[in-house]
């Protein structure tokens, strides 16, 4: 029986609180400052408190982007950073389960080679192989283009792996028994392997959604036009080393915008992304 500590259970309370506060309150300040005239965060003069330019500094943010530099609007980087999160989200997953399902089910000729050839590439991040897959991507003359975005990043070891280990504990008597029913490779992937992965599936798309959105290396390399900028990529463009130049206004409701989609996704997905983590359905 586990004893009930009051003072312990005050005491975890409120580190979870304090612990909270510490992540939210820059947000918080980011906030307030999309609120707030522009001079009000150059002298240093903010109050802790939300001004009353919201609806301005947002839709400037969404349509214009910053005036002084230029950019493109937030809601057209927001719109390339959409695709190429959905992109690398959907596509790592649909190649990772297809092959996995290969790997596990389907006896051929060195295929456990062919599965370690794949776990090996862990090792190689786009990092270390950011000049060979570019001078692919400029040969294929895929620069400025959601394909030159997306398609270098869209594989994925570790999501082959997490698909191979689920998987290999499937009962042997589901394949058997579809066997019996007639039911060929295809129909039994359709049929039972893949209603069997959905919570693996969608803990691992709030995962690399979140991993595609947040991409900053990649998109700088492969872009050159100001209309193919995602939002991470236009939060940079925005800041420059004067503080007279930066509007800042705009750069804070660009942040705060830039946090929304992933924070929608991990909100409308919680349930099936910690079920995924946690549990099984088999």
């Amino acid at each position: 029986m586990v004893e009930r500590r009051p003072l312990l259970d005050l005491m975890a309370h409120l580190v979870l609180l304090a612990g909270i506060a510490i992540v939210a309150f820059p947000v918080y300040i980011t906030f307030v400052a999309s609120t707030r005239d522009a001079t009000d965060i150059i002298h240093g003069t903010m109050p802790l408190y939300p001004g009353t330019d919201f609806v301005a500094n947002y839709m400037g943010a969404l349509f214009q982007g910053s005036q002084r530099l230029r950019t493109t609007a937030v809601s057209t980087m927001m719109l390339n950073s959409l695709v190429m999160a959905l992109t690398i989200a959907i596509g790592k997953i649909v190649i990772s389960i297809v092959s996995a399902y290969a790997i596990v089910y389907f006896r051929f000729p060195l295929r456990m080679a062919a599965f370690w050839m794949i776990f090996v590439t862990l090792m190689l991040p786009v990092e270390v192989r950011i000049y060979p897959t570019f001078k692919i991507v400029a040969d294929l003359g895929m620069i400025d283009s959601y394909a030159g975005l997306t398609i270098p990043l869209i594989a994925s070891a570790t999501a082959t792996l997490l698909f191979r280990q689920f998987f290999m504990t499937i009962p042997d008597e589901l394949v058997e028994a579809s066997k019996m029913d007639g039911a060929g490779p295809v129909r039994f992937f359709i049929d039972t392997a893949l209603p069997l992965s959905r919570t693996n599936i969608a803990a691992l798309f709030v995962i690399l959604f979140i991993y595609g959105w947040n991409q900053y290396l990649w998109p700088l390399l492969v872009t050159n036009s100001a209309t193919m900028d995602t939002i991470v990529i236009g939060i940079k463009r925005m800041i420059v080393t004067s503080d007279a130049q930066t509007e800042w206004h705009i750069v804070m409701a660009t942040a705060m915008l830039a946090m929304a989609p992933p924070v929608a996704v991990v909100l409308f997905m919680q349930r099936w992304f910690v079920k995924g983590l946690v549990e099984s359905e088999k």
